[in-house]
C-alpha cells in the first residue's frame, strides 16, 4: 500500500511540483509544528514550514515515505501553480446554494468565456481541483471565495493533495492527462484586480501593517493554543474576530488565519469540526464588519 503513495509522490514530482507528506488518510501535513521544533536536522537554522521543506528531490521523497502510509501535499506557491478548488455542498448549506462547479461554470459564462481544459483531479468527495501555472513574473497567493461561493484558489502559502492520496471519504484521482496550461489572463485579473492609485497604500504603510498583522497572529494563535477547558471556543472565536480585520484588509490571506488558529485551537484539545464552525462564523462576522481599515496602533 505504501508503495501507491510513494508512487504518487514520484509521479508529482517529475512534473515539478513540490511535495510533502500529509497524516496517514488526512489532509494535514505530516511534519512537525514550530511549537515543537526541535532546531535540528532541516531546521537548524530556524523552523521550516512545510512550503519550505516541499521537495523534488526522490531521494528525500522515498526517504519520508518509507516511514509511514503518507498521503501527498502538494505545495502550490514553489510548484508554480495556482489551482482552483471547486468544492462540493456540505449538509449545513443553505437550500439553493450552487455547489463550485456550478459557480464556476456561471463565472465563465459571464466572463464570455469556455471553462478552461486543464489537468484536473477529482478530491475524495467529489469536487474538483482544476490545475493551472501561474503566469511568468506572478505570485498569486490562496484566496478563499474570491472568485464565488464554493470557490477557493490555493497558490502561495497553500497546497493541495495529489492524486493518489485517500482518506476515509475516498481517493484523489487525476480526471485528465498531465496538461497543465497556464492560467487564463481574464481568470488571473478578478483574482489579482489593479488598484487604483489613489486606493494603493504608501509602501512603507503596507509593510508595516502586515508586520503589525504578523505579530498578532502569533500572539492569538498561542493565547488560543494555550487555553483551558471552559474556555477555548470563546478564546478562538474572539481571536478569530480580532485577526479577521487583517483579513478584510488585505493583510493576512483568510486560509492562513483559518490554518493557523485550527491549528490553536486542536492544540488546546477543540476538535477539528469545532473548530471549522467557529472560524467560519467569526472570520465571515469580523471580515463583513472591518472593509475599512482603522488605525492598528
Amino acid at each position: 500500500m505504501n508503495g501507491l503513495f510513494l508512487t504518487a509522490a514520484l509521479t508529482a514530482a517529475e512534473r515539478g511540483l513540490h511535495v510533502f507528506p500529509l497524516r496517514p488518510g488526512l489532509k494535514v501535513p505530516a511534519l512537525h509544528g514550530e511549537r515543537t521544533c526541535t532546531g535540528t536536522g532541516p531546521c537548524t537554522n530556524g523552523h521550516r514550514k512545510w512550503e519550505q521543506r516541499a521537495t523534488t528531490d526522490p531521494d528525500r521523497i522515498r526517504a519520508t515515505w518509507s516511514h509511514g502510509l503518507f498521503n501527498v501535499g502538494i505545495a502550490t506557491g514553489p510548484s508554480g501553480l495556482l489551482v482552483v478548488d471547486l468544492d462540493t455542498l456540505k449538509p449545513e448549506d443553505p437550500k439553493g446554494t450552487p455547489d463550485g462547479a456550478t459557480s464556476f461554470q456561471a463565472l465563465c459564462e459571464r466572463a464570455g468565456q469556455a471553462v478552461p481544459e486543464t489537468f484536473r483531479v477529482r478530491s475524495a468527495r467529489g469536487g474538483e481541483h482544476l490545475y493551472f501555472t501561474q503566469p511568468p513574473g506572478v505570485r498569486l497567493d490562496s484566496t478563499a471565495g474570491r472568485l464565488a461561493k464554493k470557490i477557493d484558489t490555493r497558490g502561495w502559502g497553500g497546497y493541495v493533495v495529489a492524486a493518489g492520496s485517500a482518506t476515509p471519504a475516498g481517493t484523489y484521482e487525476a480526471l485528465s492527462g498531465p496538461q497543465t496550461v497556464c492560467l487564463p489572463p481574464w481568470l488571473q485579473s478578478v483574482l489579482q484586480p489593479a488598484l487604483k492609485p489613489s486606493q494603493a497604500p504608501s509602501v512603507s504603510v503596507a509593510g508595516q501593517s502586515r508586520r503589525y498583522a504578523d505579530v498578532a497572529l502569533a500572539a492569538e494563535v498561542q493565547n488560543v493554543a494555550g487555553a483551558q477547558v471552559g474556555e477555548r471556543e470563546a478564546k478562538l472565536f474572539r481571536a478569530a474576530r480580532a485577526l479577521g480585520r487583517f483579513v478584510a484588509w488585505g493583510d493576512l490571506p483568510r486560509h492562513v488565519v483559518e490554518q493557523a488558529l485550527q491549528e490553536g485551537g486542536q492544540a488546546a484539545g477543540l476538535s477539528a469540526s469545532e473548530c471549522r464552525t467557529t472560524l467560519r462564523s467569526a472570520l465571515d462576522w469580523s471580515i463583513a464588519h472591518n472593509q475599512r481599515r482603522r488605525a492598528t496602533t
